[in-house]
């Protein structure tokens, strides 16, 4: 089938990969560079990249709507538009002529929004997916065209549950893809009974308090990692958490957020064990290794920032 490709993140790199091999892809559409690192240099997205590698078509148009852009989309003749982590909305004039899908990290109804797959670790779920859906003028509320799931490790960051369901990605679209190129695609309609949100994350939502029950400061701290991060200070020394384990001993009481005999940090109620933290310009180290420079010891404390 001939297709349109729309995306900008490295969410929907693994999809285009695979159907690049299998389809025609007759145009690549993402968002335009960006300054990236510390000397902000503009930066292809990473499908750009791929896409400038394969030598396929490329256009980085700042509002896809643009008459001259949807003209320009409309003239490759695709069968179906793909759209995953574009950023952008495609208007009713660009979806008139083609079947037009996205693939979302979550069990839609559940988890509309920018950040899915940070809120499902955020909110403790156990469960999570993605689903293929077609595009609709509100976001993420279009009929479901398939779905797959797949169980959420209490110590899986989100960047790791982001890459696992990146991965699962190709198999779901060309299912639909096949569905439809055979006359025998099938659409669910949305419960919106069932529609929770998923609104996108700041750098001002990347902290903890350690004054909530352990396990909400488990799954705050891994659903933050490794965007927008988790920073707190410790001994009044920012510091950026990644990865920690909830303690399963009951321990005694103490202030939520200092270090207790057995250099847990003390929860309300419960208490976890940091495993991998960050410092300001460091890499992710374990938490054994940055007590090896830091002085941390029994009644150090962490605080929000």
């Amino acid at each position: 089938m001939r297709l349109v490709y729309f995306g900008s993140g490295a969410f929907g790199l693994p999809t285009l990969q695979k159907l690049a091999g299998e389809h025609d892809i007759g145009l690549v559409v993402t968002q335009p560079d960006r300054p990236a690192g510390r000397n902000r240099t503009p930066t292809a997205t990473p499908i750009a990249q791929f896409a400038d590698a394969r030598g396929l078509d490329v256009i980085k148009p700042e509002d896809v709507n643009q008459p001259g852009v949807v003209e320009r989309i409309r003239s490759v003749g695709a069968d179906v538009l793909v759209v995953i982590a574009f950023g952008q909305k495609l208007r009713a004039a660009l979806r008139r002529d083609a079947l037009a899908i996205n693939l979302h990290g979550s069990l839609l109804p559940k988890y509309r929004g920018a950040a899915p797959i940070q809120w499902v670790v955020i909110n403790g779920e156990k469960e999570t997916g993605i689903s293929v859906i077609e595009l609709a003028d509100r976001m993420d509320a279009g009929a479901i065209l398939g779905q797959a799931s797949t169980p959420i490790d209490p110590m899986e960051t989100a960047g790791e549950l982001h890459d696992k369901l990146a991965a699962m990605g190709p198999s779901l679209v060309e299912q639909v893809l096949s569905q439809h190129q055979v006359g025998k695609l099938t659409r669910r309609v949305q419960d919106e009974s069932l529609a929770t949100r998923a609104p996108k994350l700041s750098k001002k939502d990347g902290t903890a308090c350690f004054d909530r029950p352990a396990q909400h400061v488990r799954n705050r701290i891994h659903g933050l990692t490794p965007w927008p991060g988790c920073t707190v200070t410790l001994d009044k020394r920012p510091l950026r958490l990644a990865r920690v384990a909830l303690e399963t001993q009951t321990k005694q009481q103490s202030e939520a957020g200092v270090f207790l005999e057995d250099m847990s940090v003390a929860c309300r109620p419960g208490s976890i064990r940091l495993l991998e933290v960050q410092p300001p310009g460091g890499q992710i180290m374990s938490f054994r290794d940055y007590c090896n420079g830091h002085a941390v010891r029994v009644g150090s404390r962490i605080d929000p920032v």
